[in-house]
This record gives C-alpha cells, structure tokens and sequence, in this order.
C-alpha cells in the first residue's frame, strides 16, 4: 500500500514522502497514530504542494539569513567587564551575552545556541565566534573583551 507520510518515520521515511509499506503496517499503525494516510490522488497533491510551501520558507529564512550575514559581515562586538590578576575576568562572556548583543544590531533575534562558543570567554582580548545563521549561512563575528574602566 502506499502511504505519505505526514511525520518522520524512523525506518520508513521523512514527513512528506510517498512510501510503499505493507498493507497491515498502513491500516494497524500508520494511519490510526497519524503517521500517514492512504496516497489518494487528492494526498498525493496536498503533499505536493505542501513540499512546496516548505521548500519556499526554507528558501525565505536562507535569503534572509544571508542578508544578515552581509550586514554582519565584519562585525566586532565590545565587552567591558570587570577584571582581576593577570588579565582575568570576575565573570565571563557567554554564548548568551553574545546573542543578545547581535540581536540589538541585527533587529531580529538569534538564539544562543546558534552561536558556536566552546567555553566561555574569561580573559581579555580578541577572539574570533562563529554564529550560525541557517544551517547554511555562517558568519565569524569578533568579540573584544576590554577591562572595564
């Protein structure tokens, strides 16, 4: 039986995807949990389109996550935070502190997690941060720690 699939399957297929199972597996779990329905001529052309609609807001975030990597192309963002002995910070500069700094340039939020920081920043100088935009779209922002004045 053929069946598309309208959640990711593991072993079967993806959300979308038109796929031949056994005629038991479709009628006894598929389609009772919601997992897929029967590719009627009218599913086959609902999911069409729905892979549609899906590939142009894939395209609409990539587009934009590009423009934002254009404007933050050369980007440096300054800390000052207060230090003690031999150059090191009382605190730290987190993947958090440095999302919310390129949220207020970028106008649109970015989420911590998206910004690819090891460890936490403890002591003072330039280090380079990469922050992923899309999962396509990659940007090297650099971030200044100085001793707060």
């Amino acid at each position: 039986m053929e069946v598309i699939l309208l959640k990711d399957v593991r072993g079967v297929g993806e959300a979308g995807e038109l796929v031949s199972v056994a005629d038991g597996y479709a009628r006894n779990y598929l389609i009772p949990r919601k997992l897929g329905v029967a590719a009627t001529p009218a599913a086959r052309k609902q999911a069409e389109q729905q892979v549609a609609a899906r590939a142009r807001h894939e395209q609409a975030q990539r587009e934009a996550a590009q423009a934002h990597a254009q404007a933050l192309q050369s980007i440096e963002l300054v800390f000052a935070m207060r230090t003690g002995e031999s150059n090191r910070l009382y605190g730290s500069v987190t993947s958090g502190d440095i999302a919310a700094r390129l949220s207020e340039r970028v106008g649109d939020p970015v989420d911590k997690r998206r910004v690819l920081l090891q460890e936490p920043i403890r002591e003072i100088g330039s280090f380079p941060v990469d922050v992923k935009l899309h999962n396509d779209v990659q940007i090297t922002v650099t971030v200044i720690v100085e001793p707060e004045a």
